[in-house]
């Protein structure tokens, strides 16, 4: 079982904070001379769900000395996530454009990431001791592993880190096949990094490319027997591995999705499953893997049972899809309040 750690203790997270560009509603590229400027990042956006959980959070990343870099953090220290521990260095803010899918039309994203500043970044760096100061979880993602060699090391690094002081380490496998071009392949990385992790996140095709693990034909019938022998090969693997959690999509069109999850516990040798949600009239899912795994990990840190934190995640990224932006702007009494089967939408006065 996993040991849940002091709940007024920091969350830190390492990860690449960037810039959002969106077309406007679901507008192709520069159909329209217009784009929506926000910020976001697999990191950002999970530390940003648990501090609107009240759950203090410390973020570590690196930007650039400029004025977007300064607006960035303006929008961090606005979700209260701690920014003390920023670095700062020479080098570029990653981008990413994004359009917005519709019916059958896909949504579709461009990573500008090359050259970022947090590519670049040493060990060094960064404070060590102040970045664990007052701290008991430690979470990064596939994302931040795939964009250098730097970034692998700052995250092989951060975790040895971690597991020193006795904290927890999650990790989110992420896959972009994309982002992966520096000359290593996501297991050579990502195999060493799990060696050191608590708790996974991912669906099963992040499982799949990421690990190399259990392939099996598309058309195969999503079941929980599928998935828990997939989980159980994960923990094979990675004995160290306590909670393997994964979500479940059945995208009918870039509207209308089905969102479940479930989670492998290696102790119990047990699955549990969620409730599953029909996710219609969809506003924005990025992000909505990211609120999942804030939110299982909240409920882990409340010490609530291992069926109530997947539910709690679930719920959570449920109403994910119903905001734009990257951030999950709910506050823990709303996602109960989902659980509690008040999801009608109806107008509260």
């Amino acid at each position: 079982m996993v040991k849940k750690p002091k709940f007024g203790n920091y969350v830190v997270a390492l990860g690449e904070l960037m810039l959002r560009l969106k077309s406007p509603l679901t507008q192709r590229f520069l159909q329209n001379s217009l784009f929506e400027a926000t910020f976001g990042g697999a990191e950002a956006n999970f530390l940003a769900s648990l501090s609107n959980y009240n759950v203090p959070t410390r973020y570590i990343t690196c930007l650039p000395d400029n004025d977007i870099a300064k607006n960035a953090l303006r929008f961090l220290h606005s979700l209260n996530i701690d920014t003390s521990c920023i670095s700062f260095s020479e080098g570029r803010m990653g981008l990413y454009y994004l359009e917005q899918g519709s019916g059958p039309r896909p949504s579709q994203v461009i990573y500008d990431r090359a050259y970022s500043s947090i590519s670049q970044s040493k060990i060094n760096q960064f404070q060590w001791d102040a970045v664990f100061a007052d701290s008991s979880w430690f979470h990064t993602t596939g994302i931040t592993a795939a964009l250098s060699q730097n970034t692998a090391d700052l995250c092989e690094y951060a975790m040895k880190e971690a597991t020193k002081r006795n904290m927890k380490i999650s990790c989110d496998l992420n896959y972009r096949k994309n982002l992966w071009n520096y000359g290593k392949t996501p297991k050579q990385i990502m195999k060493k990094l799990l060696s050191y992790v608590n708790v996974v996140i991912a669906n099963e095709e992040d499982i799949q490319n990421t690990l190399e693990l259990d392939r099996y034909d598309e058309s195969e019938k999503i079941s929980a027997h599928k998935y828990q022998r997939l989980a159980e090969n994960v923990v094979d693997e990675f004995p160290n591995i306590e909670v393997v959690a994964i979500t479940l999509r059945e995208s009918f069109s870039a509207d209308y999705n089905e969102w479940a999850a479930l989670c492998y516990v290696s102790d119990h040798k047990k699955v549990y499953i969620s409730q599953k949600y029909q996710l219609k009239n969809i506003i924005d899912r990025v992000g909505a893997g990211d609120a999942f795994g804030a939110g299982f990990i909240y409920g882990l840190l409340m010490e609530k049972t291992y069926q109530e934190a997947l539910e709690f995640g679930v719920a959570a990224s449920a109403l994910k899809h119903t905001i734009p932006g990257d951030i999950n702007r709910v506050t823990a009494q709303e996602v109960e309040n989902l659980i509690g089967g008040t999801g009608s939408g109806r107008v509260v006065r």
